[in-house]
């Protein structure tokens, strides 16, 4: 149990720029379900090797946003993407198929939380880069 919960705060820390335990403080009150977050979710699951922690990132955005309603998990994954190396105009893209998969109003959503990471960064993306076509 004790290396599930050191896994998952480094997997935690590496994807929120931070030691990851900041969501030990606040879901204090709530060790079970910290322990849910922090040692199965990032000390078991999404600490794996099997796929890259960009694809990881772009993976978990992409089922966050379709599901809607998650602005702060979207938030936080938004932000840990572009930390592990996702680009945003790929996280841009994640917008568009949540348009087309899961609805225009999830979309929306979406795009909003991902324009205020976009803000808080100083990212500016107002020319859209062209798609190819592939």
């Amino acid at each position: 149990m004790e290396e599930r919960r050191k896994k998952g705060l480094k997997t935690l820390g590496a994807l929120t720029d931070s030691d990851g335990t900041g969501i030990l403080r606040r879901l204090k009150e709530f060790p079970a379900l910290t322990s849910g977050v922090v040692d199965f979710a990032y000390g078991e699951v999404l600490s794996r090797n099997v796929i890259t922690p960009c694809m990881r990132q772009l993976m978990t955005v992409t089922a966050l946003a379709a599901q809607g309603m998650l602005a702060p998990q979207l938030k936080i994954h938004f932000a840990g993407a572009l930390n592990v190396g996702v680009k945003p105009e790929e996280l841009v893209e994640v917008v568009y198929i949540t348009m087309i998969y899961a609805g225009m109003p999830k979309a929306l959503n979406a795009a909003a939380v991902l324009q205020e990471v976009f803000r808080d960064r100083g990212i500016d993306l107002t020319v859209e880069p062209e798609a190819d076509g592939a």
